[in-house]
C-alpha cells in the first residue's frame, strides 16, 4: 500500500469519525431541546386552582429547612433537580408557615389545624418558637383543634408538634430528644501530616471560628463560651415543650437523659415509652390518623384521604401572585439579610455586600419609606462587605429614616457589625450573636512541594513580590504586617460597636474578643436593646418614626433580570419525575442510602468545610465569621 493510499484511509477513518461526534453533539442538543420543549409545554397544563372545601384542616406540612429566605436556585437547574429527585434538601420559609397558620384563625372554611412534621429536616431555635408561638395564637383566637401527626420526632420537630392539643405518632415511630451540641471537625493533624502551613491571623480570646485548622480539640475558652448559649437553648426549649405537654422541665430533662435506661425499660418499644412519658396522647399509623381524620373534617374529595388543604396550597389561596401596594401610604421597608456575608454580590442564600446595599438604598431614596426593618440571619463573613452595609444603614439614618434591626437564628459577628449602628436591635432570647472579632487564615504547602522535589525560586523588586504564593514560606515580616491589618481591623469592629451602642471601646472589648452571646445575655450586656420577634420590631419601627397604624410593611427585594423572570415563569411549575427512567437505566440518581455511610459523611463535613473557605473573598482577607451554626 503506497503512502498516498495509506493517508487517504486515515483522511478518511478522520472524517468519518468527526462525522460521528458532529452527529452525536446534534443529537445530545435535539434531546436537550426537546426536554427542555417539554418542561415549558407541561407548565402550562400544569397550573391548578386550589379550592379550600369548607370545613378542611389545614395541613402544616414545612419539607426541608425552615429558613428566613429560600436560597436562589436558577429555574432550570431547580426543573432538572425536580425531574431527577436530587438530594438537595428543600426549603420552607418561615414567612409561609406563620401566614397560613395567622390566616388559617380567621378562615371559616378552615376547621382544624393538622401539623405533620414528617418531612421536616431541621430549623434554627428562634424559628421553631416562632412557629409554636403562632399555634398557640392559632388556639387562642379561634378555639379551633390542632393534631400533630408523624412517624417519628426529631428535636426540632417535637418543639412544633408538642403545641398540639392531640400528638400522635406510628407504632414503630420515636420521640428523640438529644439536648444542644457544639462539635467541630478538628484538621491540625491531617494539615501536619501533609505538611500543609495554616497561617492563622486573628484577634479575640474566644475567636474559635480558626480552630479547626491550628488545633486539634477544642479550646477550653470555645467551650465555656459554647456550653453558656447552648445551656440557654436547651434550658429554652424544655420550657417550651413542658408549657405545652403540661410537664415540667425536669421531666423533659429526664427523657433526653436517662434515654437509654428508659428504652430498656420499655423493652425497646418507643412508642410505648413516648406515650407513658406523656410525650405523646396516642399511638396511631397512617391508616389509623387517617380514619380519624375523616371522622373529624370528613373524606376528601377523591375518598382517599381526609378533607384537607396543604401549607404550600393553601399559601396559593392567600398570597397574591402580584405584589401591590398603595403610592399614598407610608412604608415601611422589609429587607431580609440571610446567610454567609460576601463581597460584591450575591442571589439569595447568601448575603453580597454591593447586593444589600442596593437593597437599602432602594428603601433610602423611596420617598414613601419612613422606616427600615432589616431582619438579620446571619453568622457573618466579609468584614469588607459588612462595612459596605453598615455606611448604607448610617446613610438612610441620615437621611431621616429610623432603622430596626431584628435578629433571627444567628447575627453574629459580621451579623452584629451590620447591625450595631440600627437605632433599635431586636432579638430573640436564644439568638446567638456577639462574636466581635477578627481573623485571616494563609496556607502554604512549600513543604509537601520540596519534598517531592518541587521547589520555587525568583527574584522581585519588593519584599511583598511573590510573598504570597502558597508554594513559598510566609515570611515573618509579611506575617507581622497581616497581624498588625488584622489588630486594625478589630480596632474598627470596636469602634462600630462602641458608637453604635453608646459605649466605650473598652466596654465592647471585655464583651468582645470573638465571644459568642446568646439573645438573653446579649440584651443584658447591652448589645440588644429589646427580646422579641418581628412583628414586634415591626411595631417598635412604627413607634419610632411616629406612623401610627397608618402604615403598609412592603418587602423590599433583589429584582430579577428579565431572563430569571422569564425563566421562572416557565420553569416556576413543571414537574417532571425521571426517577423510574433512571431505575431502568441503572444510573444511581438519588444517594440517599449510600450519603450515611460513614466515611461519606466523613467526606461530606471536610467538603463543608473547604466550601465555606472557597467562598471566603474579602479583599484584604479580614472576616468577621463566628462559624457557630448548629447542626439541626
Amino acid at each position: 500500500m503506497t503512502t498516498v493510499e495509506k493517508r487517504n484511509i486515515f483522511v478518511r477513518l478522520l472524517s468519518g469519525f468527526w462525522h460521528f461526534l458532529d452527529e452525536s453533539r446534534r443529537a445530545v442538543i435535539n434531546i436537550l431541546f426537546l426536554f427542555l420543549l417539554f418542561i415549558i409545554v407541561t407548565s402550562f397544563f400544569k397550573e391548578k386552582i386550589t379550592v379550600v372545601p369548607d370545613g378542611s384542616a389545614l395541613v402544616i406540612n414545612p419539607a426541608g429547612f425552615i429558613v428566613e429566605q429560600k436560597d436562589y436556585i436558577n429555574p432550570v437547574q431547580k426543573a432538572i433537580d425536580d425531574a431527577t429527585k436530587s438530594e438537595k434538601p428543600p426549603q420552607t420559609e418561615l414567612k409561609d408557615i406563620l401566614d397560613a397558620i395567622r390566616n388559617g384563625a380567621g378562615d371559616k372554611r378552615i376547621k382544624m389545624l393538622v401539623i405533620d412534621t414528617n418531612q421536616l429536616m431541621g430549623a434554627g431555635m428562634t424559628k421553631l418558637q416562632a412557629i409554636a408561638e403562632a399555634i398557640q395564637d392559632f388556639k387562642k383566637k379561634s378555639g379551633k383543634p390542632v393534631i400533630a401527626n408523624g412517624t417519628f420526632y426529631s428535636q426540632a420537630s417535637y418543639l412544633i408538634a408538642s403545641q398540639a392539643d392531640e400528638v400522635y405518632m406510628d407504632p414503630m415511630g420515636a420521640v428523640v430528644l438529644e439536648g444542644f451540641g457544639r462539635y467541630r471537625t478538628y484538621f491540625k493533624g491531617l494539615l501536619d501530616k501533609l505538611g500543609v502551613n495554616f497561617h492563622i491571623f486573628k484577634v479575640g480570646t474566644f475567636k474559635s471560628a480558626v480552630e479547626p485548622f491550628m488545633r486539634d480539640s477544642m479550646s477550653d475558652k470555645a467551650k465555656e463560651a459554647n456550653m453558656r448559649f447552648l445551656s440557654v437553648l436547651w434550658d429554652a426549649y424544655k420550657d417550651d415543650v413542658a408549657k405545652a405537654r403540661n410537664l415540667t422541665s425536669d421531666e423533659i430533662e429526664n427523657y433526653a437523659v436517662n434515654f437509654a435506661e428508659l428504652v430498656k425499660q420499655e423493652k425497646g418499644d418507643n412508642a410505648a415509652l413516648a406515650l407513658k412519658a406523656k410525650l405523646i396522647d396516642g399511638i396511631k399509623d397512617n391508616l389509623e390518623f387517617t380514619a380519624l381524620m375523616v371522622d373529624k373534617v370528613g373524606a376528601g374529595k377523591k375518598g382517599k384521604s381526609y378533607k384537607k388543604v396543604t401549607l404550600n396550597a393553601y399559601i396559593k389561596t392567600i398570597h397574591s401572585p402580584i405584589e401591590i401596594y398603595s403610592d399614598d401610604t407610608n412604608k415601611i421597608a422589609l429587607i431580609t439579610a440571610k446567610g454567609e456575608i460576601l463581597d460584591g454580590e450575591q442571589v439569595e442564600g447568601k448575603i453580597g455586600g454591593k447586593t444589600l446595599a442596593k437593597l437599602i438604598r432602594r428603601a433610602r431614596k423611596n420617598e414613601n419609606v419612613k422606616a427600615v426593618v432589616l431582619r438579620v440571619d446571619s453568622p457573618g463573613g466579609s468584614a469588607f462587605a459588612s462595612e459596605i452595609i453598615r455606611r448604607e444603614i448610617l446613610a438612610t439614618k441620615a437621611a431621616g429614616k429610623k432603622v430596626v434591626v431584628s435578629m433571627g437564628t444567628y447575627a453574629a459577628s459580621g451579623g452584629y457589625w451590620i447591625s450595631a449602628d440600627a437605632d433599635q436591635i431586636w432579638a430573640r432570647p436564644t439568638t446567638i450573636t456577639g462574636s466581635i472579632g477578627i481573623f485571616g487564615m494563609f496556607p502554604t504547602i512549600e513543604k509537601p512541594l520540596n519534598d517531592n522535589g518541587i521547589h520555587r525560586d525568583g527574584v522581585g523588586t519588593t519584599p511583598l513580590a511573590g510573598a504570597f504564593s502558597i508554594a513559598s514560606p510566609l515570611s515573618d515580616d509579611v506575617a507581622e504586617t497581616i497581624q498588625q491589618i488584622i489588630n486594625h481591623g478589630y480596632d474598627n469592629f470596636l469602634e462600630v460597636v462602641a458608637n453604635g451602642r453608646h459605649m466605650t471601646k473598652e466596654e465592647v472589648n471585655k464583651i468582645g474578643q470573638g465571644r459568642v452571646w446568646v439573645g438573653v445575655d446579649a440584651k443584658k450586656l447591652g448589645l440588644v436593646d429589646e427580646l422579641g420577634n418581628l412583628q414586634d420590631a415591626i411595631h417598635a419601627a412604627a413607634e419610632l418614626a411616629d406612623l401610627g397604624d397608618d402604615y403598609e410593611v412592603m418587602p423590599i427585594k433583589r429584582k430579577l433580570s428579565e431572563d430569571e423572570k422569564l425563566l421562572q415563569e416557565i420553569f416556576s411549575d413543571a414537574k417532571i419525575d425521571l426517577t423510574g427512567l433512571a431505575a431502568k437505566g441503572s444510573i444511581a440518581l438519588n444517594s440517599q442510602h449510600g450519603s450515611n455511610l460513614p466515611l461519606a459523611k466523613v467526606i461530606n463535613i471536610a467538603s463543608k468545610e473547604l466550601d465555606k473557605l472557597a467562598n471566603f473573598n474579602d479583599p484584604q482577607g479580614m472576616y468577621a465569621n463566628c462559624m457557630c451554626m448548629l447542626d439541626h
